[in-house]
């Protein structure tokens, strides 16, 4: 009996221990401003949160809200969910701050949250697949399996467009992100999806037989949810930031790292990279591996520039003297000490070196990505070409250390009414911004496609047996 007197005391001691912490779990989160912590929920995707290739955490919301909280003094704290449903949730029994997940202002507001401040705006795409007859508008729609996504924002848009149409339909589809959506289409699913342009740009690249058959209806304006009794300080502060973040060029440049380059390919130039890789990079790969180890350049970014310049094709010749798989001239292989630039082992650890040499010759005070891209356009223009687009960014109000700036200054180099910020003379300046932004399409392509290369893991392997995803 004794130990069973024990074992009641301890079961009652931990039931109420259980209780108290059912119902702290069930307490309110209390406001930023007080608790000095930020709480906020998050889909995983490209356009708002996720662990990129380095480990570290990335997206446009998240760029977005981590400058926020740093410019408040808050701590950061993510949940993440799987479905939108799950986060409206969160907000209801106001266990999160905010909910970020490129969510249209409409659908916020039709589920009685609190709208922040508008971010960005984006079109509503028809996608379709290019195999088949493009709609050419909501008519051509009648006779198509049609679906979109519930919660999306894009059911009242075709409510209206039905009053016009009335044979007008469509699949409404629960709990589905939007690459789940372009996947069904892909497969045949359905002949064509309502999309929000800012995630369809952001899975061109994945999905190169997809295109758009025209936009439909207004754009949707993307903002942050906020449960209905948000402290009025917070919203406040929240209004603030992003007004001021507009103002100095902050949304525009995180913009820039995520949505600047997307549109840059066609469908050729993706299928194009896609079809040559299983046919020549696998000869290649070892030396993009030692390129890396060499000079601490993720070897997938090389390989990209080894793409852009010659499609991999080591014997690739162009009519103004640059040779090789890397594209060398010759001035530039003689500095970094290659004997043969039509040798593929050598052109590749030529021009990592080189990359490397752009990189370490910019301001140590630019942070990365921006550092990588600009030195990309040194790359292709020279690093005193490079100089002068900085100084004309500068002069037009801009940032010599943002790429987002310095990339609208670049076709300036080949226009005489710049002449005096040029220091080093006419240059082609699109020509340098065109090379960075393809590359940096395929190094994203490449990103999903290859496996990540550690030289300690890796060591002894061949072909990369032993690298892991990432």
């Amino acid at each position: 009996m004794p130990i069973t007197r024990k074992m009641a005391g301890f079961g009652r001691g931990a039931a109420l221990t259980l209780s108290l912490v059912l119902a702290a779990c069930s307490q309110p989160v209390p406001p930023p401003e007080i608790s000095g912590e930020l709480r906020v929920g998050a889909r995983n995707s490209p356009a708002t949160y996720y662990v990129a290739h380095n480990g570290e955490s990335a997206g446009f919301e998240h760029d977005l809200i981590l400058a926020f909280s740093q410019s408040r003094n808050w701590s950061l704290e993510w949940t993440e969910k799987p479905r939108p449903e799950a986060l409206f949730q969160l907000l209801d029994r106001h266990r999160i701050h905010l909910a970020a997940a490129a969510l249209p202002r409409a659908v916020v507001k039709d589920r009685h949250l609190i709208a922040g401040p508008v971010l960005f705006e984006t079109p509503v795409h028809v996608v379709y697949r290019t195999r088949d007859k493009r709609p050419r508008n909501t008519a051509d729609l009648s006779d198509r399996k049609l679906a979109l996504i519930v919660g999306s924002g894009h059911t009242p848009i075709l409510m209206r467009q039905k009053r016009k149409h009335p044979e007008l339909a469509w699949a409404a589809l629960e709990n589905v992100w939007p690459e789940e959506l372009l996947a069904q289409l892909q497969a045949g699913l359905y002949d064509a999806v309502l999309i929000n342009g800012m995630d369809f740009d952001l899975m061109r690249n994945a999905y190169p037989e997809l295109a758009v058959a025209f936009d439909i209806g207004d754009t949707q304006k993307i903002v942050w949810a906020l449960p209905p009794r948000s402290s009025q300080a917070f919203r406040n502060a929240l209004s603030r930031f992003v007004a001021q973040a507009r103002k100095d060029g902050t949304i525009k440049r995180v913009y820039e790292r995520y949505f600047g380059h997307v549109r840059q390919l066609g469908s050729s130039d993706i299928l194009g990279i896609l079809q040559r890789r299983p046919q020549r990079l696998p000869e290649l790969r070892q030396h993009f591996h030692e390129a890396q180890t060499l000079t601490g350049i993720d070897w997938r970014l090389l390989a990209a520039i080894g793409y852009q310049e010659s499609q991999w094709n080591a014997l690739a010749t162009s009519p103004t003297g640059v040779r090789g798989l890397m594209m060398l001239t010759g001035q530039t292989a003689d500095r970094m000490g290659i004997s043969n630039r039509l040798d593929a082992r050598q052109s590749i650890l030529g021009g990592a070196r080189y990359l490397a040499l752009m990189k370490d010759s910019l301001p140590a005070r630019i942070a990365e990505p921006d550092r990588t891209w600009l030195a990309l356009a040194a790359y292709n223009q020279g690093q005193g070409h490079l100089e002068d687009a900085r100084r004309i960014a500068q002069a037009r109000g801009g940032s010599p250390d943002s790429w987002a700036d310095v990339k609208e200054a670049l076709p300036y180099l080949s226009r005489g009414t710049y002449a005096k910020a040029m220091k080093y003379g006419y240059a082609r300046g699109g020509e340098a911004l065109h090379f960075a932004e393809n590359i940096r399409n395929y190094y994203d392509i490449l990103l999903r496609l290859e496996s990540r290369y550690d030289p300690m893991i890796n060591l002894g392997s061949r072909e990369g047996d032993l690298a892991t995803p990432g």
